[in-house]
């Protein structure tokens, strides 16, 4: 009884340390997560054939009870990986809930039947899929992963090889075609890992080891060719070239061994059966790259789902540069908006400057991002009867976290501009407009288990901007006070660019537009406190009419042949309210005006500009 319950309480504490532990996104840009494949992807689909004692240690493709890397994935966009069905030696009972389609041993489009009996294939699975009652949901990410055992059945029948390959090749990219067809916007396909490298291939010496990979070779360009010609466009995911990287630096990774197997016994062991006790130490889920010889470790499937997230998370991340020359360009136009304020409210024609320097705040939770940056601007304008009018120019940097150990960006802008007042009595209008060049130097930093790789790259941008303000001044005492409305737009376009880099996890993006209308009205006040002292304050309610980009685009960098994919945009809150307040002080015969602009009710996040300014008169 004692053995038992320590065997219990043994099994309970593996699952619970091996179960996943990624920090997902606080919205997920997915409704669900989606998998059909064989060993590599299945959740357990054989488990419930398996001894009852043994079930809760037993059951995956890996070194069990560790998670394979659609969980690790499914975890991380808040869904699930759960098995869809249960093997029963023939027709395979639904789990109802489950998410998980892959069956171990699946080829693409040949069901089988195997040591436990029916093993559906990535088009029946599909078939499955949708007679359950299941539709395509266009906002979910799909995963269409299989090939390896069309392989292995090559290697069986040598000389079948060439419709072997042919057919299952067809199969697939025939199910990622009616998956787009019927809908489906994100579907991952990975290609198949370097067969060659398995501790399989090695005990079969130089010859098997190049056999492997030249087969492994030839699929995965047969489908990708074949997926570019149907123009089908896939998130590419280069498991191929990626466990090359892993063997030639295992250390990085933390992993000891990547010839042999976790599991014993050595090279033959079946790690659908591998669990605690077969292992070859507690810590080689971890230190070694195979549970058997094919398969691998729970700590491989992790570094499989980092590598899957970085792909996915890459071009989102870049998505975020448009959206902070945004940020920048409204505070820019905030502070011109305050002195040509400022030029018409002086006494008497006459030329005025001013300067200012600016500090600037973004963060936000989701999408995670924060860092400050410090801007400057030099203004001259010219006041004559009820109207105003000048130039502008500034320049400013900003430096961004990615947050989450993502790396960073610096943005750089410079621009120039002009602008128009007018004011009778109590009514007062603005009008400007500006353009900034922008430059962007990014580092994008790709976490994979313990290593982590920096993918540098730059991009040039623009920004046009176009702005005016009216307003209601009541009362002529020492309190002012009135109605306020504004509107800026801004048309910012990044251009694209490649990452430094022909690793399996660079990226190239392409250019993006990240056009901006935002309305604002509130009220304002003042009140001048003496001659030399004048506090102020505006709140705004601000609403952002244009919608932010639905998707944004990449491309691998060590699968140039692949096209173009879409993952989606970010989401950014378009409903929020602005706080301006500060003072006006006169000292020496200049005006100096501190204060700041910072957004509130902004979910997630919010920005905040911190700014002095010193004007004059010639």
């Amino acid at each position: 009884m004692k053995a038992t319950l320590r065997r219990t309480l043994l099994t309970a504490a593996i699952a619970l340390a091996a179960a996943p532990a990624f920090a997902g996104p606080a919205d997920s840009p997915f409704t669900q997560t989606i998998f059909f494949g064989d060993s590599l992807t299945d959740g357990g689909f054989f488990r419930s054939l398996l001894p009852a004692n043994v079930q809760n240690v037993t059951g995956q493709f890996t070194t069990n009870p560790g998670y394979v890397w659609s969980q690790y994935l499914a975890d991380y966009y808040d869904s699930n990986a759960d098995v869809a069905w249960k093997a029963t030696g023939a027709t395979p009972t639904l789990s109802p809930g489950g998410n998980n389609w892959a069956v171990g041993g699946a080829r693409t489009g040949t069901d089988s039947v195997g040591a436990l009996g029916y093993t559906p294939s990535l088009a029946s699975q599909y078939a499955r899929y949708l007679s359950s009652g299941n539709t395509v949901d266009p906002n979910a990410l799909y995963t269409v992963w299989g090939g390896a055992n069309d392989l292995f059945a090559v290697q069986a029948n040598p000389a079948q090889a060439q419709a072997i390959i042919g057919g299952a090749v067809t199969a697939q990219i025939g199910l990622v075609g009616a998956l787009t067809q019927a809908g489906a916007q994100y579907i991952l396909v990975p290609t198949i890992p370097d067969l060659g490298l398995t501790p399989a291939s090695r005990a079969g010496g130089a010859a098997a080891m190049a056999q492997g990979t030249a087969l492994t070779n030839t699929y995965n360009s047969a489908l990708f060719n074949g997926l570019a010609s149907a123009g089908l466009h896939v998130i590419p995911l280069d498991t191929f070239h990626f466990l090359q990287e892993v063997v030639a630096n295992p250390a990085a990774y933390g992993i000891t061994n990547v010839t042999g197997t976790a599991c014993q016994p050595q090279i033959t062991a079946q790690s659908l059966t591998c669990n605690p006790t077969s292992l070859v130490n507690p810590g080689a889920p971890n230190s070694y790259l195979f549970a058997d010889g094919v398969h691998p470790t729970s700590g491989a499937h992790k570094v499989i789902a980092d590598f899957a997230i970085s792909v996915i998370e890459g071009p989102r991340q870049i998505a975020i540069l448009p959206r902070s020359a945004a940020m920048v360009g409204r505070a820019r136009s905030q502070v011109v908006d305050a002195n040509v304020g400022g030029l018409m409210a002086s006494d008497g024609d006459g030329t005025h400057w001013w300067a200012d320097v600016r500090g600037d705040q973004q963060r936000s939770q989701d999408p995670g991002f924060d860092g400050p940056g410090l801007s400057g601007s030099f203004g001259i304008g010219r006041r004559s009867g009820n109207l105003a009018y000048g130039a502008f120019a500034g320049y400013g940097r900003q430096d961004i976290d990615f947050g989450e150990r993502r790396g960073d960006f610096r943005q750089t802008d410079a621009g120039v501009g002009g602008f128009i007042g007018w004011t009778s009595d109590a009514m007062w209008a603005s009008g400007q407009v500006s353009w900034t060049k922008l430059s962007y130097k990014v580092d994008r930093q790709v976490n994979l288990g313990q290593a982590s790789r920096i993918h540098s790259g730059s991009a040039d941008g623009d920004n046009l901007s176009v702005g005016a303000s009216a307003g209601w001044n009541f009362g002529d005492g020492a309190l002012v006070h009135g109605p306020v409305l504004s509107v800026l737009a801004q048309k910012i376009s990044v251009d694209g660019y490649a990452e430094s880099s022909t690793e399996s996890t660079a990226l190239a993006y392409m250019e993006q537009d990240g056009d901006s209308l935002i309305g604002s009205v509130g009220w304002q006040a003042s009140f001048a406190i003496n001659d030399h002292l004048k506090p102020f304050a505006r709140l705004t309610w601000d609403r952002e009419f244009e919608d932010a980009p639905a998707q944004v685009w990449a491309q691998s960098m060590s699968m140039p042949g692949t096209l173009p994919y879409a993952v989606p945009g970010l989401p950014f809150d378009d409903t929020y309210g602005t706080l301006s307040y500060g003072v006006r002080s006169e000292l020496m015969g200049l005006d100096i005006t501190t204060g700041s602009n910072i957004t509130v009710g902004q979910k997630g996040g919010n920005d905040a500009s911190f700014f002095l300014t010193v004007s004059g008169k010639f």
